[in-house]
């Protein structure tokens, strides 16, 4: 069995800061006519920061898609061209005050592959040395810390249901 589409046509239909939306005109493999829409994404990056053996750091901001709060790992868009491991970085020290002295990745992540081109690079950091956070403009976010097994409780319980989240814990601590 044949699993491609051909593009017959392409047309933008949105082009914003953050993300770019095409409808796409499509044949199918078994030659049908069909249209996809996808969201072009640069990406971003997720860390897991080991504070110590037992504690890593989460933060709390509000997402206005869901209208609420959500606990998560820090995380961030990457910036055109921007490569992930130098993103992690930034990222980490932006929303926690951490810099880390070993980096380790754990791979990426497609977000959401039937409608969006997003690759989130997870990264495992340690080594945690406090400098001061300097979120971005517009960007209310804070930092705490958690152990590691009220962490996996709380993906257990579904206090956590941030995909992220809970794909980079899993891949930093089970596999």
């Amino acid at each position: 069995m044949k699993f491609e589409e051909k593009t017959l046509n392409s047309e933008v239909v949105y082009d914003g800061k953050v993300m770019t939306v095409i409808k796409d005109d499509v044949e199918v493999s078994d030659g049908h006519k069909s249209f996809r829409e996808v969201v072009i994404h640069n990406g971003g990056v997720v860390i897991v920061a080991l504070k110590d053996e037992e504690t890593i750091l989460l933060v709390k901001q509000y997402r206005y898609p869901l209208r609420q709060v959500n606990l998560e790992l820090p995380a961030g868009k990457l910036e055109v061209g921007e490569d992930p491991d130098e993103a992690c970085k930034r990222e980490l020290e932006e929303e926690t005050g951490y810099r880390a002295k070993n980096w380790k990745s754990l791979g990426y992540i497609n977000t959401t592959p039937g409608i969006c081109t997003e690759k989130l690079y997870l990264y495992f950091a340690s080594g945690l040395e406090f400098v001061g956070e300097h979120p971005d403009e517009g960007e209310i976010i804070k930092c705490y810390e958690y152990k590691l097994t009220d962490v996996f409780e709380m993906i257990k319980n579904g206090q956590i249901s941030d995909a992220k989240t809970i794909c980079a814990v899993t891949r930093g601590f089970c596999l």
